[in-house]
């Protein structure tokens, strides 16, 4: 079972990959190009929340299945990166998706829903691309766009 959810969550991180980048490229257009904000725009966010929580949801079973959070030492590199590094920086990643989100909702004028989108998913997506470097420097034989 734990292989299936590891291939799962290492085929998924592409789809959150793919939609952040597009969720942040498109809030960065209209941010700066002063759109409306549309209901294309509403959905794409959600959808890039909906896949970061599936995301979030399989790497939380696959953390407590396998007993990371049981070892008391975090003596190599590898072992402390999926002990603590990974799950940390990628749930404060989560959050930050989550609030732009929910702040984006709360904001009336368009281009300032395009803004915050922009920030929120922007800074969650650049602390994934550090997450996933601070991997291929930590996990012998990973690499960036590699499947695990």
């Amino acid at each position: 079972m734990n292989d299936i959810l590891k291939s799962a969550h290492s085929g998924w991180r592409y789809v959150v990959f793919l939609l952040l980048i597009i969720a942040v490229v498109k809030a960065l257009s209209g941010w700066f190009g002063k759109k409306a904000y549309t209901e294309g725009d509403r959905k794409l966010n959600v959808f890039a929340l909906i896949s970061a929580h599936i995301q979030l949801v399989i790497g939380l079973v696959l953390y407590f299945s396998e007993g990371w959070y049981k070892l008391s030492s975090a003596g190599t590199p590898a072992v402390r990166y999926f002990k603590m590094e990974h799950i940390s920086m990628m749930i404060l990643a989560i959050i930050l998706i989550t609030v732009g989100n929910a702040k984006s909702k709360k904001v009336v004028d368009a281009v300032a829903k395009h803004r915050t989108i922009a920030i929120f998913f922007g800074l969650a997506l650049v602390i994934i691309i550090v997450s996933i470097l601070m991997m291929t420097k930590s996990v012998p034989g990973r690499t960036f766009f590699g499947v695990s």
